[in-house]
């Protein structure tokens, strides 16, 4: 059972990079609201096709005329999203199934994340009725990432490839990689206010902002997390200012992102004492030099939708290596902690402390 388990597991992790990158290009082809209701598509499973439904649902829905291409590219993220859920009951049953023959299976991660995926269908839902409020959707997006991490996570340990990192005697490093991991998360739910604020648009050039270094931004009104509801959030309702301090400050996030994790890649790389260490350093490096370059080509191509798409999607594996260089080198810790208590000589028994 362990074997399909793990297999399971990478599977899932596999669907979870699918749900994410086809719910970046939902969001970036402004497709968001492509079908008005949930969980069905205008009163469907599939996408209306016959001319005479397309009529009825047109007279119905004046204000959301169906448009079939939207509409489609909401429902298989919708269909995939759904699939995915379904794998993680499986594994949380599989999990809990082993745990009652062997008490030593751990339950608490799958569990974990079948609560957090019910969550995720929430925000889903929400994310629908609630006209995309950049809250709810930036929400989403982070919830997705979080269960592409953690089922990693699971993945990891059912495969036994944590095993590969190693233990690394001073503390430093592993605080330096806690803070990229942490930095890092900060920064791709600024990339997300900043999608679900349509403020990619606000700063067309680069390195500059609109011909300036510093332009001018309301900052007020960019961070403003909770609006009134009924109102449709498709197309964005900020100024301009407020769009561009949303841009400029993932601008500065960004070069934040790239100096910690940087730094801790450069710092594996280097000192590291295992060489599995060095190469996830390596790899943590190349995906961050990966997503700068996409980040500064998505402003200078004029943000053409496959490269938006690649940014999330490479945003996603970036935060993949950093997850598994924190789980090695923390894991790595916990086995010294291990190894040094069953290394320490046992306390002599003093006499008479058996009378």
């Amino acid at each position: 059972m362990t074997n399909w388990y793990s297999r399971l597991a990478f599977v899932a992790v596999a669907l979870a990079f699918v749900v994410v990158v086809l719910g970046a290009y939902t969001r970036i082809s402004d497709a968001g609201l492509g079908c008005p209701d949930w969980p069905t598509c205008y009163g469907h499973l599939t996408v209306p096709d016959s001319q005479h439904t397309l009529t009825q649902l047109d007279q119905r829905y004046p204000d959301r005329p169906v448009e079939p291409a939207k509409a489609w590219k909401e429902m298989i993220h919708r269909y995939f999203a759904g699939t995915l859920g379904l794998v993680i009951l499986a594994l949380a049953v599989m999990a809990w199934v082993r745990r009652r023959r062997e008490r030593t299976q751990p339950a608490g991660l799958p569990t974990l994340l079948l609560l957090l995926v019910v969550f995720q269908a929430a925000l889903g839902m929400w994310t629908v009725t609630l006209l995309l409020k950049p809250t709810i959707v930036m929400g989403h997006l982070l919830g997705g990432m979080a269960i592409l991490s953690l089922l990693w996570l699971l993945a990891l340990r059912s495969g036994g490839l944590l095993k590969l990192g190693g233990a690394w005697q001073a503390k430093w490093p592993r605080w330096l990689a806690l803070a990229g991991l942490v930095v890092l998360i900060g920064q791709i739910a600024l990339g997300g206010w900043t999608s679900s604020n349509y403020a990619a648009y606000a700063c067309p050039d680069f390195p500059t902002c609109q011909g300036q270094w510093w332009p001018n931004m309301d900052f007020g009104d960019a961070f403003v997390l909770w609006h009134q509801t009924g109102i449709d959030f498709e197309g964005g309702i900020l100024a301009n200012s407020a769009r561009a301090a949303i841009h400029v400050s993932h601008r500065l996030g960004a070069l934040a992102t790239f100096i910690v994790l940087g730094s801790a890649s450069v710092v594996f790389m280097i000192a590291a004492p295992r060489r599995s260490l060095k190469v996830l350093g390596a790899v943590v490096a190349l995906f961050l030099v990966a997503q700068i370059g996409l980040g500064i080509g998505l402003v200078e191509l004029g943000f053409p939708v496959s490269v938006a798409v690649a940014h999330n999607g490479n945003a996603a594996l970036l935060l993949l290596s950093v997850v598994t260089l924190n789980a090695a080198v923390w894991r790595g810790r916990a086995t010294e902690g291990a190894l040094e208590r069953e290394l320490q000589p046992a306390e002599p028994v003093q006499q008479g402390s058996l009378s």
